[in-house]
């Protein structure tokens, strides 16, 4: 009788104690590629935690929006990116030289870059991904004369959704990079 009460106690110790593991995202294997971002650490010195809230959105690939939503404020305009992607599309780029022309406009001393996901993916992953996409956006305000040390970037992940519709049409308006004056 003690010994079924300590191989049961030791059975559910051990199974308490592994209990169920998860595996990691294959960031450094077959997966690598244009869309790694295992990288990520790399750009950990330049993000700022800044938290406000969100309102309305633009969807770039909706033609139905027309522009009417925004989730960028201060006179900036959120930049959309492809599913799984963080590479500035060729659509994007007025928008970017549009944000640029604020900045240079703007007496604010930061500009803050914000990275998000849609639902799609661990939270590990869309967080590295919001980094990534903030990051091509702040290198692409470089790469037009803004100054590296006015903009600050952070990753929302999946965390900051502005619509929440299971449609492929609100997945991509929060595939985005929002900016924002600090004041």
């Amino acid at each position: 009788m003690i010994k079924k009460i300590v191989l049961t106690t030791a059975t559910l110790s051990l199974l308490l104690l592994t209990g169920c593991g998860q595996t990691a995202p294959d960031l450094e294997g077959a997966n690598t590629g244009k869309n790694n971002v295992s990288d990520a650490t790399q750009i950990a010195g330049d993000t700022v935690t800044i938290d406000e809230n969100r309102y309305g959105n633009q969807n770039s690939a909706d033609s139905n929006s027309s522009g009417k939503y925004n989730s960028s404020s201060d006179g900036f305009q959120s930049v959309y990116f492809a599913f799984g992607d963080y590479g500035i599309a060729p659509g994007m780029e007025s928008r970017i030289s549009t944000d640029a022309n604020v900045i240079n406009s703007s007496t604010a001393s930061k500009i803050k870059i914000e990275g998000n996901c849609d639902e799609f993916g661990t939270d590990e992953y869309n967080y590295a991904l919001g980094l990534k996409r903030a990051k091509a956006v702040k290198d692409s305000l470089s790469a037009q004369g803004i100054a590296a040390n006015r903009m600050v970037i952070v990753s929302f992940g999946e965390s900051n959704p502005v619509c929440s519709s299971p449609t492929d049409s609100c997945y991509e308006r929060n595939r985005r990079v929002d900016l924002h004056l600090v004041k």
